[in-house]
């Protein structure tokens, strides 16, 4: 090592109290459990730092006969070699004149710390023997400006003692540990450090894994480039979910749109993301339409991929499809025009689960009840529930004749669609309104529904064709009524001007 100097020293302390300044023992002993032993063994690691506000910086390991021991961090402005020649290994505790106390530095005393609670079970001498050598090689660290081995030896140490020491301990420690990330110079190595600490946290997820968690939300605010925290924030879910304490990261999810603009990912990182989180909801056994929708944001990021690319949203594909049909309250939605969910129609094993897709978003409640007949097996697979789907397909259907009839549906016609009794089709036509299907009103003295708007199943290119259509109607009949409203102003104006002529 050039820049680093190392020795080692054994030698023994002996002072009397009544003859040492009560200032001086106390300094000496102030973190020793036994402050009136006489005898007391120092093992002295020097390592000379090159620096000149520091020029001598060692650490006293101080053992008393009942073998509690404490560390001690000095600093000496003075050269060690004058110190040792007027110790000569043997003086009295008045010498602590010119050995003044200061505190450790909080990395070495993480250091320390975690590597005595990790070898406390190896005995005393080889203890010491593992916590020195930590402690010189974090210094070295330190020394070097080597912060990504730094945090690994720090963050692998801290790991050992998750189990042992206190939530508060660790607190502590972490923060330390996190506060790392502040060193790295290079944008690589604040990336490679990001990614080392958050999935050393989280690859023990059953380990309290609450406490984690929020050691990671503290290291990703402690963090200032965008995708190192995106890093973090992808462990804290994998924590999550592994460790069940999602309901602590759910509520972030409602700000994920601004998160995303912040991070800037790419696509695959976008793809991941959206996966995870769908997942997050299903472990959680949230509501299918939270579900669907990181899903469906997870399909869409595969819009322009090749048949090749595809391959790989299968299955999530066919997952999005029964997410939907599921979803007692998700009436709409665009999963047919997505290219990957497109693709299924033609698949050997998914081919069916697209033709469910396609009665649920295009047919009514006969089509369904058909499939059923011959596929009710495949639906128990996925865990759908018939009934359930009958309902939903009922409503489905309300709207199908919405759409079909001219703004005038005739009560029998729900009834026979719907394969109700007559006394059931205002109950049907109410459930339509409340689930904001359809605005109407019921002609009981006509046996009739009249539809003033109704929520398209499907809005593809078709139906924004058709608005485009309407819109361009309308556009036109506002220009024409305009026309009309300037003609007759003109009009107006000759008429008045001719009267005038007229009175003169």
């Amino acid at each position: 090592m050039n820049h680093l100097n190392s020795l080692c020293f054994t030698f023994f302390l002996e002072f009397d109290p009544a003859a040492a300044s009560p200032q001086h023992i106390l300094t000496l002993c102030s973190r020793c459990k036994d402050e009136n032993h006489n005898n007391i063994q120092i093992l002295l690691f020097l390592t000379r730092l090159r620096k000149p506000d520091y020029p001598y910086h060692f650490y006293l390991s101080v053992s008393t006969s009942n073998h509690h021991h404490r560390h001690l961090g000095f600093l000496l402005r003075c050269p060690i070699v004058i110190l040792l020649k007027s110790i000569n290994f043997t003086t009295t505790a008045t010498m602590t004149t010119v050995v003044p106390t200061s505190e450790e530095d909080p990395v070495l005393y993480v250091v320390r710390f975690t590597a005595e609670m990790s070898w406390a079970e190896a005995g005393p001498e080889v203890a010491e023997q593992q916590v020195s050598s930590l402690c010189l090689e974090a210094q070295e660290c330190m020394v070097a400006g080597r912060w990504l081995d730094l945090a690994s030896l720090m963050v692998t140490s801290a790991d050992l003692v998750f189990s042992k020491a206190s939530d508060k301990d660790l607190e502590s420690i972490f923060t330390i540990i996190c506060n790392l990330v502040k060193k790295p110079e290079s944008l690589d190595e604040l990336l490679e450090m990001a990614k080392l600490l958050s999935s050393k946290i989280a690859q023990q997820p059953n380990d309290k894994p609450a406490l984690r968690l929020k050691i990671l939300f503290n290291l990703y605010n402690l963090l200032e480039n965008p995708y190192s925290r995106f890093i973090v924030y992808k462990n804290a879910l994998k924590l999550a979910k592994e460790g069940k304490v999602i309901e602590h990261i759910i509520p972030s999810f409602r700000k994920i749109d601004s998160l995303l603009k912040e991070w800037d990912l790419g696509v695959q990182d976008q793809r991941e993301l959206f996966l995870a989180i769908s997942n997050i909801f299903k472990e959680h056994k949230s509501s299918p339409k939270e579900t669907l929708k990181f899903l469906t944001k997870y399909l869409a990021a595969f819009s322009g991929e090749d048949s090749h690319v595809l391959e790989e949203a299968k299955e999530e594909a066919a997952r999005a499809i029964m997410e939907f049909v599921k979803a007692p309250d998700v009436f709409q939605h665009d999963l047919l025009e997505m290219p990957a969910v497109a693709q299924l129609e033609k698949d050997n094993k998914y081919a069916l689960v697209y033709q469910l897709l396609k009665i649920f978003q295009t047919q009514r409640l006969d089509a369904y009840l058909d499939f059923y007949t011959t596929n009710s097996a495949l639906l128990q697979s996925y865990g759908l529930v018939h009934e359930d789907c009958i309902a939903k397909m009922r409503l489905m259907s309300i709207v199908d004749l919405a759409s079909n009839e001219s703004g005038r549906i005739p009560y029998s016609s729900i009834k026979d669609t719907l394969q109700i009794e007559a006394d059931e089709v205002e109950t049907w036509v109410v459930k339509a309104i409340t689930a904001k299907l359809v605005d109407c009103k019921m002609d009981q003295m006509n046996q009739v529904i009249r539809v003033s708007r109704y929520t398209e199943r499907v809005f593809g290119h078709h139906q924004w064709q058709a608005l485009r259509e309407k819109l361009a109607t309308w556009r036109g009949n506002i220009a024409n009524l305009i026309t009309t409203i300037q003609a007759n102003k003109v009009t107006e104006e000759g008429a008045q001007s001719m009267q005038g002529l007229a009175i003169h």
